[in-house]
């Protein structure tokens, strides 16, 4: 079977590396090619991050390599949205750059880490990028549920905000990050009541673990996931991630494979993806 895993980072820092040496894994191109080839991965969606007080709202690029030009083949990517730089003074010339990325073929949509970053996927100044991603057909993933550091803020990441700008921009697609977690039952409603809101499984679980030590540990923690799923009734709303380098690729595919009915495998581990992030048929 082929897959598409929706959401990795392709980022470069000690941070990323020391996490990926947990997982079980090397932060580098070179072993992340490896690991995809082995477990079939043909396509991996990477999420630009990694802004800073720059002075300026610049697009987020996977910067692992170097340079967006040097991103090997198998890597697309999402255009992350420096929000702290972001003002209104800056707001046009931001989307011109936004644009220019979205002209590449290998940039598939545009990134908001809302809790990293202290604004609502409501306020106005995102309205640009939702118009922008619907006339580009790409979607904006969106972080949603708990943050990686306790500098977050999570009000701002509560699944239940999508549900604002899902409802205001019926033609852009919306992807719920992390399905949301803890809040899986908001996700699970907000997907169900807007027909342009999708859900990545990415960050489900993190570092290095036996699958079979990790379904017995944490089973009621999965059984409430794989409810809210059946709940959801949908798997065509339902994508494949992992948030590589933060978990170990094969444990993680082999616990989420547990979730799916294997007559959905199809979808939620492929197609989805192609529905999603229309682009990438083409990269394929």
């Amino acid at each position: 079977m082929k897959i598409i895993d929706a959401h990795i980072h392709f980022t470069a820092g000690e941070g990323f590396s020391a996490t990926a040496e947990e997982a079980g894994h090397e932060n580098s191109a070179e072993h992340l090619a490896a690991e995809l080839k082995r477990l079939n991965i043909v396509m991996a969606v990477a999420m630009g991050s990694g802004g800073g007080n720059t002075g300026c709202s610049e697009p987020m690029i996977p910067n692992l390599s170097g340079r967006d030009a040097e991103l090997p083949p198998f890597i697309a990517w999402c255009a992350g949205v420096n929000s702290a730089e972001l003002t209104r003074d800056n707001l046009t010339s931001t989307l011109e750059k936004f644009e220019n990325c979205l002209r590449r073929g290998n940039c598939v949509g545009i990134k908001l880490y809302p809790g990293y970053n202290f604004f609502y996927v409501s306020d106005p100044l995102y309205h640009p990028f939702y118009e922008l991603a619907a006339a580009y057909d790409v979607p904006v993933v969106i972080h949603t549920g708990d943050n990686a550091n306790s500098h977050g803020k999570l009000k701002y990441s509560h699944p239940l905000t999508v549900d604002d700008v899902a409802s205001d921009f019926p033609g852009t697609r919306f992807v719920m990050a992390h399905y949301g977690n803890p809040w899986i039952v908001d996700a699970t409603e907000v997907a169900v009541k807007n027909p342009n809101v999708f859900i990545d499984i990415s960050g489900l679980a993190v570092g290095r673990f036996e699958p079979e030590w990790f379904c017995s540990r944490y089973s009621s923690y999965l059984e409430y996931i794989k409810m809210w799923m059946t709940y959801l009734s949908d798997y065509k709303k339902i994508m494949y991630g992992s948030d590589w380098p933060l978990v170990n690729l094969e444990n993680y595919l082999s616990v989420i494979k547990r979730l799916i009915p294997e007559d959905e495998y199809e979808n939620v581990f492929f197609n989805n993806a192609l529905r999603v992030f229309p682009k990438i048929s083409r990269l394929l």
